[in-house]
């Protein structure tokens, strides 16, 4: 009677462990599908904010701004620095695009893990690079009215009017990149944090 009993508990047993190995197996997919979503989203952003950024520098034509302040001779100068900043972006892209494509094709939790942080920590340098180049753009913008613009150079005589452009102008420039910073993490921080929530279940499993 013993016995039959603890073959019926042996039975029971088996087909839990089944039935566990079987829903890790389903999160697990779940949760794989929904990190490649994810990062699949982020690639597509950035790829569109790059469209976005090269349409608009097609419309504001920096030319003739450099003209009025006689001041051609830094088109190079302007030239070599987009150059170097998409370049940049467009590695960026790339690396989206490979962390993507590891997060598609992973086998173990451990590595989708990995990928997962990865993915993480390349959007924040992504973030902070384009939150730096802005401030820089401003920083050189207030150089360039200061040293080439003669109205503005010989209102700067007057202290109080130096002072206040300046802080007038750091306010501007705070206000666009906290707006910009909003928006960032709006669109990527929200993404991820869907990442960080499939880390933390993938946490649970592996664990």
């Amino acid at each position: 009677m013993f016995m039959e009993e603890l073959d019926l508990l042996k039975k029971d047993w088996n087909k839990a462990n089944v039935f566990e190995q079987v829903s890790e197996a389903e999160i697990y997919k779940m949760l794989h599908k929904k990190s490649s979503s994810t990062v699949r989203w982020i690639l597509i952003i950035s790829i569109l904010e790059l469209l976005l950024w090269s349409g608009s520098s097609f419309l504001f034509n920096a030319d003739d701004a450099f003209k009025k302040f006689d001041i051609a001779n830094l088109n190079w100068y302007m030239m070599a620095s987009n150059i170097v900043h998409y370049s940049i972006v467009i590695v960026f892209i790339i690396l989206f695009y490979v962390n993507y494509r590891k997060i598609s094709v992973v086998t173990s939790t451990k590595n989708l893990m990995k990928s997962i942080l990865k993915t993480r920590k390349t959007v924040q340098y992504y973030i902070w690079y384009n939150l730096m180049v802005i401030a820089l753009s401003f920083v050189l913008g207030i150089i360039l009215v200061f040293m080439l613009d003669p109205t503005i150079s010989k209102l700067c005589e007057n202290t109080n009017f130096k002072y206040g452009f300046i802080i007038g102008f750091a306010l501007i420039a705070a206000l666009i990149i906290g707006i910009f910073w909003m928006l960032y993490k709006v669109i990527y921080g929200r993404l991820l944090k869907k990442l960080y929530q499939n880390y933390e279940e993938l946490k649970k499993i592996d664990f």
